[in-house]
């Protein structure tokens, strides 16, 4: 079974049982060589949302998820691959049993935008939610926003 590699919201684990109580997390790792960021700054929302983009010397802390189809559905209406803003990329997670097999949803579109503080600071409270280590929440933290 290929796992979802969550990032960013989703990786609390409390929010991702809400919308996903069929789905066991079943572990955390790296997505080496992406690069978190944002985009969909150009769409008139209050905030550019979160993606990954390849990045070959970064690195992204994600949860593993064994989804079950009825929260994939849900997921994937959830997180804008119905409406075509995500797509799904499979790649690999670097865990401490080496490296799994994933997929993800990555922005189909440009890079671009800021979080708002508001959002930034939800990114921050998932990490720290989801286990992520102190060094990647104080970057996460720093990063820039539009207010």
């Amino acid at each position: 079974m290929i796992l979802y590699a969550a990032y960013g919201s989703n990786l609390d684990p409390a929010r991702m049982r809400g919308t996903c109580p069929r789905s066991p997390l079943v572990g955390t790792g790296w997505l080496e060589g992406w690069r978190l960021t944002f985009a969909g700054g150009d769409l008139g929302w209050e905030s550019a949302v979160s993606t990954v983009v390849e990045s070959p010397v970064e690195r992204v802390y994600a949860a593993l998820y064994e989804l079950h189809t009825m929260d994939k559905a849900t997921l994937d209406e959830l997180e804008g691959f119905t409406s075509d803003l995500y797509r799904k990329m499979q790649t690999h997670v670097a865990t401490s049993e080496g490296l799994k097999p994933v997929w993800m949803y990555v922005y189909d579109g440009f890079e671009g935008g800021l979080p708002s503080q508001w959002y930034l600071d939800e990114l921050v409270r998932s990490a720290e939610a989801g286990g992520a280590p102190e060094d990647y929440i104080e970057a996460l933290k720093k990063r820039p926003t539009s207010g």
